[in-house]
């Protein structure tokens, strides 16, 4: 339902596609929310297979679409872009019909495919790229051995290609955020034949690809029928859901990044040189403008919380929590076990040290170490050369925690931003106004920050010694370099901190990396 605005602002429709849900937002040219809808999505699971109906995607974006232009006048709306999840695939005829059902981003069939993609390296292993059974490559690679009477014929598509030549209403290429799991060289611009024929990638099978932010075509008379979207509108090439949510949160500019605290903890930053990890931990993006949007995922997040207080109100426990500020119980809060980002640990597992003395001591062990956690990752990425000295902004569920925002800025010991809207449907809506102009000069007039946090002075050398504990105990454990323990000890000289300072770490790597 659309909601009043200036009458001659120009609007953009962001579509999101989920793994629950997808969305769509109407944002105006002063970053004004002004329409937005959405649908559920089924999805179906049986072990490590996990899918979704296609068609579902489409009609739920419909249908989500008229809900957010309800009210619009159809000539303020100026463009569309869509996002989607990273890694989800499908094989489509020549019309653009579904002949699979889209394989999800977390479908884990892929195994034994990705082990094969990571020996032949090359290209991937200097762009920092380490395939897991999720990306999408292991996926095509699964789909032309288990299914080649369909790939005979077939086209792949990315999740948002299915919308996309939807709304156009003809073939249209992908854009190059979601071919990065698929294979894309991000440097030469181009699917690198060598190592897919090696594979057995049949060329016919992949699409074209086009940078991020490049007009595909208009919505089509028929599409314009179901959405509601302008026919003639022009329809965007979009980013993966990660890099559409990182352009919500207005982290654009060199140094700038955005850390989303949800059930798991994702940071993803700019940098103007390509960030190379050679753990793989970390891996890099390509941003509309040609920057490089580097960024990993850890398996800590808020899930830890919940799960480790069912059914408890959370807020109640923050309180308590406030009270243990000086606690000497230490937690590294891993759910569920292996850790991918800031290092690769395969056997890594949560831990306490210490017994609290009760339940609000409990809590702030746990919050506690989701900072200092989320404090490595910032220390890992400057290690390996990219600045981390611009805005830093939080989203994420765990933003609605206003003491844990406090608490993370006290850690992080470094002013945090949050704001009004930073969902990945309005970062479609930024991205679909950026064309012609720079990104960083629309996120400047439509990102709406709500409050910046500034660290506490009394408190921020407080949490020094118990992250040094950490890092001594996750060192200890073989899961950290004690070379990257000793870059992020808070306790050196100044002047030997600093992004970049050191060489990056030659620590080993695992099967287990950032999604």
């Amino acid at each position: 339902m659309a909601s009043a605005t200036s009458e001659d602002e120009a609007l953009w429709v962001g579509l999101d596609l989920g793994t629950q849900s997808v969305r769509a937002l109407v944002a105006s040219a002063s970053g004004r929310v002004v329409g937005s809808g959405s649908r559920p999505l089924a999805r179906r699971r049986d072990g490590s297979r996990h899918e979704q109906d296609p068609d579902q995607w489409w009609d739920g974006l419909a249908a989500a679409s008229r809900a957010a232009l309800e009210g619009v006048a159809p000539e303020r709306v100026c463009g569309v872009a869509a996002d989607g999840t990273s890694g989800t695939v499908l094989l489509v005829d020549g019309a653009g019909a579904a002949i699979t059902p889209g394989l999800m981003y977390d479908d884990a069939r892929a195994g034994e495919q990705a082990q094969r993609a990571n020996e032949v390296g090359g290209v991937w292993r200097s762009l920092g790229y380490r395939f897991q059974a999720g990306w999408a490559l292991p996926k095509v690679l699964w789909m032309v051995e288990e299914w080649p009477e369909l790939v005979a014929g077939a086209r792949l598509a990315h999740q948002p290609d299915y919308i996309t030549r939807r709304l156009v209403g003809q073939e249209v290429p992908a854009d190059s955020s979601h071919a990065l799991k698929t294979g894309y060289d991000l440097l030469g611009e181009a699917w690198p034949c060598g190592p897919l024929d090696e594979l057995g990638v049949p060329a016919e099978l992949m699409p074209d690809v086009v940078r991020s932010g490049s007009q595909l075509g208009e919505v089509c008379e028929e599409a314009a029928r179901q959405t509601d979207i302008p026919a003639g509108t022009p329809v965007i090439a979009g980013m993966t859901d990660g890099c559409a949510a990182q352009l919500a949160a207005g982290a654009v500019g060199e140094g700038q990044w955005n850390s989303v605290l949800g059930t798991t903890l994702v940071l993803k930053g700019v940098s103007s040189k390509l960030i190379r990890d050679p753990t793989g931990v970390l891996y890099s993006h390509r941003a509309p403008g040609g920057a490089w949007l580097p960024g990993g995922a850890s398996n800590t997040g808020a899930g830890v919380l919940s799960a480790s207080f069912p059914e408890r109100d959370l807020d109640e426990l923050t309180r308590h929590a406030a009270d243990h500020e000086r606690t000497g119980v230490l937690a590294y809060p891993l759910h569920s076990r292996g850790e991918r980002f800031p290092f690769a640990a395969a056997d890594a597992e949560g831990f306490m040290l210490g017994e609290p003395a009760d339940e609000g001591e409990h809590f702030a062990a746990l919050l506690h170490g989701l900072a200092y956690i989320e404090r490595l990752c910032l220390d890992y990425v400057g290690l390996l050369g990219a600045r981390v000295d611009g805005e830093l902004a939080l989203t994420g569920g765990a933003t609605r925690n206003r003491y844990l925002c406090q608490l993370r800025a006290d850690v992080l010991g470094r002013p945090v931003r949050l704001l009004e809207s930073a969902e990945s449907a309005f970062g479609m809506a930024l991205l679909a106004a950026s064309v012609g102009r720079s990104t960083a000069e629309v996120a400047s007039e439509m990102v709406r920050p709500r409050e910046v946090i500034e660290p506490r002075p009394d408190r921020v050398e407080r949490f020094h010694e118990p992250y040094a504990r950490l890092l001594s105990e996750l060192e200890q454990r073989g899961w950290l370099d004690p070379e990257v323990a000793e870059h992020a000890r808070p306790l050196r000289a100044a002047g030997q901190r600093g992004a970049g300072g050191c060489a990056p770490p030659t620590h080993r790597s695992s099967d287990v990396h950032a999604g």
